[in-house]
């Protein structure tokens, strides 16, 4: 059973609600109004105004109406509109006087009404917001405006923060004319604001927020030092970048930035970045500041920020070693106008080396340092969200990387992101690369990143809207390739491609092509090859009948004149145990560098010794003449049984026709030959062998020439 104390405060609170909560579509019941005489610098004017708050949001089109009469009247003012607002002219109230005002809220339900003010017309001007000015660093002067008024001064309120907070502080007691500030934070700017009242008035307005630094120190922590490589993550020709640091870690004015680089032989240069002049070097912005000169050379660097009191700790960097660019680890992507979440997975084990994570974008087409934005979270954490201006149809490149305790940076993974796509443009460069019977391959350059509008899932080619293929997108570097394959030989063929994102396929480019003859095509390699062949087994049989053969069966017998084997003539026997010939199959005959030639030995005779028979010779009175070299050998020509001369065609001789089938023949005959006479029973006869007889001219042939 409720108690008596129970039932008496469940009492009062349905009182209160039933003030606060309308019946079922009545309007909500609006505030108590708030009325003031308005003043400026000068004066102070003669109407009221009253301002209130609706209370909960209407549902239903609601009118609100302003009524007010004097307090011991029955006399009732209104002022009918929508607004939140009113005004109380002159003429409808009475100087130093009571004044009872509400609200009344009305819709098609019924109607409600605010609580009741009731005032002194004398009492509720409103002095205009004070100003203010600095006499010490943390003392300020109010101007309250009371004396233009011809009012007394009253007390005046002021109230501060943190610039980074949104809560403000207020000070209680008030104060008059000048306020100085105690137990400010230091390295913060401090916001403050002041409102007077003059007299028995109401409180001003507050005054437009004024700023006040602490004291300057020694600036704290680091500074968040990235690289801005454009939109590839990996290459070694990047800028230097970081952001500004942010008044309470600055501790005052940042006069300057100093950049030490360490190159990759070991040496270190020191740069000083002046904030105050700069020389180009240094480009800077609210939120960042870049180094403007390339680190190709670069190994590492660190960047301090100074300020009178000092400067904070050198933040190192590694710089990226030069390589392909790999997707070690995926990461969820999601990006609207205005803002960029990356989410990943951590890996099974964590590192105890690992520092922390990177998420960086960089939009496309953009020098270094712009459209650049880097966040730097916990080794913990598994999400980064980044707020930014991302224009609609633009490529953005977001990478993911971690960092190392000593710094060094790990590319992971690199994505291009939109914020909204559409169709991409059309395919630039279509051709045919190679056309064959029943295939052909084309060649194709992909879309450029800044014409994409979007990320492209795959190219489709489609051959006379019969066939439709879908290649792979994966790569963009590089012109691609695909082979159509079961095409019909000697058919005219019209193919096309487009590009293919989210949004939708881009425009067709088309090209024609013919494939080839089958039989143009098939038989063609394999005749030539056949011909090439035959041609070879010819020479080479040719080429082993002319070494190896006296005569070869299949050549005409012209081939052969006056060719016969060399192995007759005694130069060469004295030869054939000096040569040796490994290579038997090569047709190039092996040559002495100093071979042994013949003597060859000239008779001159009378003139009347010519007209004798062919078949004799002068006598050995005449005069001997040697044709050859000195350093040649004479031939003995006692083993010689051949006859002495032997007419050839031009002078008579008959064509040499001695041939050897084989050494043992040859060796056999010359054993003949060593045991005769060579020479004639007549003297007067000249006797040679019969390889010199026939391949060197004779003494008549000589004479004749001389």
């Amino acid at each position: 059973m409720a108690t008596f104390k129970t039932r008496w405060l469940l009492s009062i609170l349905l009182v209160h609600l039933s003030d606060c909560i309308a019946p079922a579509g009545l309007p909500a019941p609006p505030s108590r109004p708030e009325c003031y005489i308005p003043c400026d610098e000068e004066n102070c004017l003669v109407h009221i105004d009253c301002t209130w708050d609706p209370g909960q949001d209407p549902q239903i089109p609601t009118n609100y109406s302003l009524h007010w009469k004097p307090a011991f009247s029955t006399e009732e003012h209104v002022i009918t509109g929508t607004g939140l607002s009113g005004r109380i002219h002159r003429e409808d109230f009475s100087s130093h006087g009571q004044l009872r005002v509400w609200v009344q809220a009305k819709n098609q339900h019924g109607y409600t009404k605010s609580q009741e003010l009731i005032v002194n017309t004398a009492d509720i001007v409103k002095p205009p917001a004070p100003n203010v000015s600095y006499e010490e660093p943390f003392e300020i002067h109010v101007d309250s405006m009371c004396d233009e008024l011809e009012l007394s001064m009253g007390p005046c309120d002021v109230r501060h923060r943190a610039e980074a907070d949104q809560v403000w502080l207020e000070d209680e007691g008030g104060f008059y004319a000048r306020y100085t500030f105690d137990g400010l934070q230091p390295c913060t700017a401090n916001e403050f604001q002041v409102r007077c009242r003059c007299g028995t008035s109401l409180m001003s307005n507050w005054s437009v927020i004024h700023k006040i630094q602490a004291p300057e120190q020694t600036p704290v922590g680091e500074l968040d030092v990235w690289r801005d490589c454009g939109i590839s993550p990996v290459s070694f020709d990047c800028v230097l970048i970081w952001k500004t640091l942010p008044t309470y870690q600055a501790c005052g004015l940042i006069l300057a930035y100093e950049v030490s680089l360490t190159n990759n032989n070991g040496a270190a240069v020191l740069v000083n970045l002046s904030t105050a002049e700069p020389t180009g070097q240094l480009v800077c912005n609210e939120m960042k500041c870049h180094f403007n000169s390339s680190l190709k050379d670069a190994s590492s660097v660190s960047v301090s920020a100074y300020n009178t009191q000092g400067a904070t700790v050198p933040s190192y960097l590694d710089m990226p070693v030069p390589g392909a660019e790999k997707n070690e680890q995926a990461f969820d992507l999601k990006m609207t106008e205005q803002n960029l979440s990356v989410s990943w997975d951590l890996p099974s084990q964590l590192s105890d080396n690992l520092k922390e994570y990177v998420v960086q974008y960089k939009r496309a087409g953009y020098p270094p340092g712009q459209a650049f934005d880097w966040i730097k979270v916990n080794k913990g954490q598994t999400t980064a969200f980044l707020k930014g201006q991302f224009e609609k149809h633009t490529p953005y490149q977001v990478s993911l990387f971690t960092v190392s305790n000593s710094s060094k940076v790990h590319h992971l993974s690199s994505v291009i992101g939109y914020s909204l796509q559409k169709s991409p443009s059309r395919v630039q460069s279509f051709e045919v690369l190679s056309i064959a019977d029943t295939r052909v391959t084309l060649l194709w350059e992909p879309v450029p990143l800044l014409k994409q509008y979007g990320v492209i899932l795959y190219y489709q080619i489609g051959v006379e809207r019969q066939n439709v293929y879908n290649v792979s997108a994966s790569s963009q570097h590089g012109n691609k390739t695909f082979e159509l394959r079961h095409l019909s030989p000697g058919h005219e063929y019209e193919v096309w491609i487009r590009a293919v994102n989210a949004a939708g396929p881009g425009e067709n480019v088309t090209t024609r092509f013919k494939t080839n003859h089958l039989e143009d095509f098939a038989y063609g390699p394999a005749l030539s090859g056949i011909i090439l062949v035959a041609i070879i087994c010819v020479v080479v049989f040719v080429c082993l009948c002319l070494r190896d053969s006296k005569s070869c069966p299949l050549l005409p017998q012209r081939y052969f004149d006056k060719v016969p084997d060399p192995g007759n003539s005694r130069i060469f026997r004295e030869m054939k145990h000096q040569i040796n010939e490994p290579m038997a199959w090569i047709c190039i005959p092996v040559s002495e560098p100093h071979p042994k030639i013949s003597l060859l030995e000239v008779l001159e005779t009378q003139p009347w010794a010519r007209k004798s028979s062919l078949d004799k010779t002068a006598d050995t009175a005449g005069l001997i003449r040697p044709v050859v070299d000195e350093g040649s050998s004479q031939m003995d020509c006692q083993d010689v049984t051949e006859e002495c001369h032997r007419p050839d065609r031009k002078y008579g001789r008959e064509a040499y026709s001695k041939m050897v089938d084989s050494d043992e023949e040859r060796d056999r005959k010359e054993e003949e030959e060593d045991r005769g006479d060579c020479w004639s029973s007549s003297e007067e006869e000249e006797c040679t062998q019969g390889y010199e007889k026939h391949f060197m001219p004779t003494a008549l042939e000589i004479l004749e020439v001389s």
